[in-house]
């Protein structure tokens, strides 16, 4: 039974999505700056979509600016923060970070617009909060930002992040939260969680690639990202991706009814259940972060003496799609930075994929697929 168990990468959109979408651009193709009645009707839909995404945050929508994805939204939170308060151009963060923060970070690091304070975690990947308050009392006043990720792409490791907000507003800091793995599969309270900043995508629940989303805290000024209009508030010019925020707005709306359920325990009862045969089948085979809080869909799995990519390969050849935390590159897969910034061993990262689930995900397909799994790893471990 083929198992597509590679939800943190990408979530297939919902048919109702699909058809939010197809009716936008058949009907409201518009642009939404236009003052006359097809342009107004545009921007009818797009407001109401935001006013959709708000809800599933526990924000206003005046709070949401509509961005082309995560990345963007989290680049516009850290580079737009520099320069937001004089004096301050230090970026605190984590190797175990997206890309899309820990990139950012260095890029803007190596221009000499910034300079990068890297914060340690323990083996679960959680931040030292100790570490973090001794860097805040010592250079509170150069911080631009502090971003930590709220469940983390690879592991599934999910942060303390209320008592990371608690200390940077202690600090007078202000902090951004990547919550793109937790937005629409977690109760989500942007507010109460205490954040300045929270960047995400539609296409983590089940909405259309190329749209997301950041959020602000009333008050809370960022420079703009995108220059040529007055769009988002002026954050982001150009002329806005109705379809795609249509989109998002309907899958945000089907989130919000899926988290009133109990998918998310079904889910973990579901991934745990596939670790536990999985390691039946490879008892040698590591959880990379298991003994912290985790996200209800993730798991990362170290198969020692063995390569990842010849192991997606063969997975990906019977049926089962999975990933791994770094991208290919010359032909031979790099350990992720996330497993060896945790302290896994280099044998074990090298050989490390990460089974990510979605609430559409079933018994059956997590049981052929832990199958699936040992079937593989013993055929390469037998061709050397």
């Amino acid at each position: 039974m083929p198992a597509y168990l590679d939800n943190n990468a990408t979530t297939q959109p919902l048919p109702e999505v699909v058809e939010a979408v197809a009716a936008s651009m058949r009907e409201a193709w518009a642009n939404p700056s236009s003052v006359h009645r097809a342009g107004i009707e545009a921007r009818r839909r797009m407001e109401l979509a935001r006013e959709q995404v708000a809800a599933l945050v526990g924000a206003q929508p005046r709070e949401v600016t509509f961005t082309s994805g995560g990345t963007e939204a989290a680049n516009l939170a850290i580079a737009g923060s520099l320069g937001a308060d004089a004096g301050r151009r230090t970026i605190v963060t984590m190797r175990t970070e997206h890309s899309a923060v820990r990139e950012c970070a260095e890029a803007l690091a190596k221009r000499g617009a910034a300079e990068v304070e890297w914060l340690p975690c323990d083996a679960a990947g959680r931040v030292d909060l100790g570490a973090l308050d001794a860097l805040l009392r010592a250079r509170a006043g150069a911080v631009a930002v502090v971003s930590v990720m709220w469940a983390n792409n690879e592991t599934g490791a999910v942060q303390p992040v209320a008592q990371v907000a608690a200390a940077c507003r202690a600090a007078g800091v202000r902090f951004h939260c990547d919550a793109t793995q937790w937005v629409g599969r977690m109760p989500t309270d942007l507010h109460a969680m205490g954040a300045d900043l929270a960047s995400f995508a539609a296409h983590k629940f089940h909405g259309p690639k190329g749209v997301g989303a950041l959020w602000s805290r009333p008050g809370v000024r960022v420079r703009a990202g995108v220059l040529g209009g007055p769009q988002e508030r002026g954050l982001r010019g150009g002329t806005e991706n109705v379809a795609g925020i249509v989109g998002m707005g309907v899958a945000a709306d089907a989130a919000r009814a899926w988290l009133a359920t109990d998918g998310a325990a079904r889910g973990a009862a579901l991934r745990d259940a596939f670790e536990r045969a999985v390691l039946a089948a490879v008892p040698d085979a590591v959880v990379n972060g298991a003994a912290g809080d985790r996200l209800w869909n993730t798991t990362n799995i170290g198969f020692p003496r063995l390569e990842a990519e010849a192991l997606l390969l063969l997975l990906s050849e019977r049926g089962v799609a999975a990933s791994a935390g770094a991208a290919c590159s010359s032909g031979s897969l790099d350990p992720s930075p996330v497993l060896l910034a945790m302290g896994v061993p280099e044998a074990v990262a090298h050989g490390s994929l990460r089974f990510s689930t979605s609430r559409f995900t079933t018994e059956a397909e997590l049981s052929d697929a832990a199958a699936t799994v040992g079937a593989c790893v013993a055929r390469l471990r037998k061709s050397f």
